[in-house]
């Protein structure tokens, strides 16, 4: 088994509250009296307080350096628009997690990283992030390099899966996993539910993690198991794809029933990787998808809301960043974590497109 030994995050430089980007898109999006009250509504309901983001516009009425300056907002940003923006943030903000991540992992040296895997959904160009972090940080030519692209929400896991399987093959491995998501360049304006609940909750962030086979000093978590399942009655209400204006997503109210009528089956397949039971979990991180999914699996599992406290300050704070959201969960817990944890597991979910559900368990390990 490998082991997690840090977790860095960062964000971009622009928070912006709730209230201000709900303003900005009945502006942007060019609501009616009703639908004005309904986009409120969803985003006063989502119990998101802020979010971050690469475009200063969301905090603004006027004066837009990425929108054009025209009153029914056109032209509109192009895919490509967005690609550009997104190769001129991504470095600095992946950087960023990654010094963090680093400043932490004491005993390591950056020089000693073999493998990068970066995961994105938000965005790809070529030669990518991934050659850009490589000559950033003066790493090796040679480092073995992936890139896990367009998976959603839940590709933190496969980041997480294929460093465990590197470093399992080969033990002097060391394996930086960098999630990097800039979800609010893709801003839609079609008056949709699915637009108006996806404005709602997505904001931009980037987390690192660096894994080996071996404990160092400190808290190390290790990846004991994953399962994963395809709820394939969901296909339909979670997609993305890529649009002539940026990606489009395809994101239903009905995704918490989905995930509602499977985490009781995923959560007894995962336990039973360990032969344990659901007493033997002291700590959650559940993706924070939405107020609601939290809610669904609160009372499917049992779990009270101080339980999962964890999920809801990431959302509170936040929002829903794709990939690198569970990940923040997961760095708040450890934040959280004193030497009499030693030896308590950690249970953690993500959800994504496909409907795939993706699960882990982690033992906090103390050196």
């Amino acid at each position: 088994m490998s082991y997690i030994l840090s977790i860095g995050t960062a964000n971009p430089q622009t928070k912006v509250s709730q209230t201000a980007i709900s303003e900005f898109m009945v502006n942007a999006m060019g609501l009616t009296d009703y639908d004005a009250r309904k986009l409120r509504t969803i985003f006063k309901a989502s119990t998101i307080q802020s979010r971050y983001s690469v475009i200063e516009d969301y905090n603004q009425r006027e004066d837009f350096t990425f929108y054009p300056n025209t009153s029914d907002f056109n032209p509109f940003p192009s895919t490509k628009a967005r690609m550009s923006l997104f190769k001129e943030c991504a470095l600095p903000l992946a950087l960023k997690a990654i010094e963090n991540c680093l400043q932490r992992a004491t005993e390591v040296d950056s020089m000693e990283i073999t493998h990068l895997i970066t995961v994105s959904c938000t965005g790809m160009y070529a030669p990518g992030l991934d050659i850009d972090i490589v000559k950033a940080l003066h790493l090796s030519n040679s480092i073995e390099r992936t890139s896990i692209n367009f998976m959603g929400c839940y590709a933190a896991f496969n980041g997480m899966k294929l460093a465990n399987a590197i470093c399992e093959s080969n033990k002097k491995a060391t394996v930086l996993v960098v999630c990097l998501e800039l979800c609010s360049i893709h801003f839609q304006r079609e008056v949709t539910d699915d637009n108006l609940l996806a404005n709602a909750l997505f904001g931009d962030g980037a987390a690192a993690l660096l894994i080996q086979s071996k404990k160092h000093t400190g808290i190390n978590l290790k990846m004991e198991s994953f399962f994963c399942e395809i709820a394939r009655d969901g296909e339909k209400e979670m997609a993305w794809a890529i649009g002539d204006q940026g990606f489009e997503m395809k994101l239903s109210s009905y995704v918490p029933n989905i995930i509602q009528s499977g985490i009781k089956t995923l959560t007894t397949s995962l336990l039973g990787k360990i032969n344990g039971t659901l007493n033997d979990i002291s700590f959650f991180a559940i993706h924070p998808g939405g107020k609601r999914i939290l809610e669904v699996i609160e009372t499917e599992l049992g779990l009270t809301k101080e339980q999962n406290k964890f999920a809801y300050s990431v959302l509170q704070n936040f929002g829903n960043m794709s990939s690198p959201t569970v990940l923040f969960v997961l760095n708040e817990i450890c934040r959280s974590l004193e030497q009499n944890d030693d030896n308590k597991r950690i249970m953690s979910f993500a959800f994504g497109p496909g409907l795939t559900m993706e699960s882990m368990i982690l033992r906090i390990e103390y050196q």
